[in-house]
């Protein structure tokens, strides 16, 4: 990783900010691009421990600005190596009570804002011959969830995108890739009451509830040169959980 250039999007806390730490630590120049401001903390947080980062407020629904904030990126640091998916929202619901701002919020920032982000940094990498997409998907994806039909819908459609990336861009060096994490813990799964956690943790047979690192270093592995042959694979880091 030493010298790679890493995007990450979105949250740049719980999965982004352990991302970013590993991948700094690893040797990678890491840009954050998020719509919260808690972007910019991280960033100078990484930066005190040495670990350079920096942060762009962006939003991965609004193409123009990625389109700005991609080429200032390049400008910069003359090359683009790896862009991390991260950023993604819940808007929960069964299906007879979602409404449609909250299936079009979901899809808009999951879905679209990964299209997004791949688009305009894509390019930059195939001028180079060289690339690794990652994107988060989730077993919810795979399995399905009770009042997730949106959520699930966005994270399968990343593993669709991300089979049909590897197609188009293996001939120029780029590999698309996807995780698929099972129960994380993170400010969202903080607020699940402790009753619901345990029942969850009881159907994990590493009997744990997942740590933002464990998705990190999936991803790190994915991000290497080492991982050149693996392409439009979506990594399940669940601990052996299934739906």
């Amino acid at each position: 990783m030493q010298d790679k250039v890493a995007i990450i999007t979105g949250r740049a806390r719980g999965i982004g900010q352990a991302t970013a730490e590993v991948f700094t630590r690893e040797g990678a120049r890491v840009v954050l691009w998020d719509v919260l401001e808690a972007g910019a903390e991280t960033a100078r947080t990484l930066r005190e421990k040495g670990l350079p980062t920096e942060f762009h407020h962006v939003s991965t629904t609004d193409f123009d600005a990625l389109s700005e904030a991609a080429a200032h990126v390049h400008q910069h640091y003359g090359r683009i190596d790896i862009l991390v998916n991260n950023a993604g929202i819940t808007r929960d619901a069964s299906l007879l009570k979602m409404t449609p701002e909250q299936w079009h919020h979901v899809l808009d920032v999951n879905l679209t804002g990964v299209f997004n982000c791949t688009r305009v940094v894509a390019p930059y990498m195939k001028a180079r011959g060289f690339g690794r997409i990652l994107s988060a998907s989730s077993i919810v994806g795979l399995y399905g969830n009770f009042g997730q039909t949106n959520y699930a819908a966005t994270k399968a459609g990343v593993i669709a995108m991300t089979k049909v990336w590897a197609r188009e861009l293996g001939k120029y060096g780029i590999t698309a890739n996807a995780a698929a994490p099972g129960f994380i813990q993170t400010e969202m799964t903080n607020a699940i009451p402790e009753t619901v956690k345990a029942q969850a943790i009881a159907h994990i047979p590493g009997q744990r509830m997942g740590l933002p690192e464990d998705i990190a270093h999936a991803y790190l592995f994915l991000a290497s040169e080492e991982a050149g042959f693996v392409n439009g694979h979506c990594l399940s880091v669940d601990s052996g959980a299934v739906g």
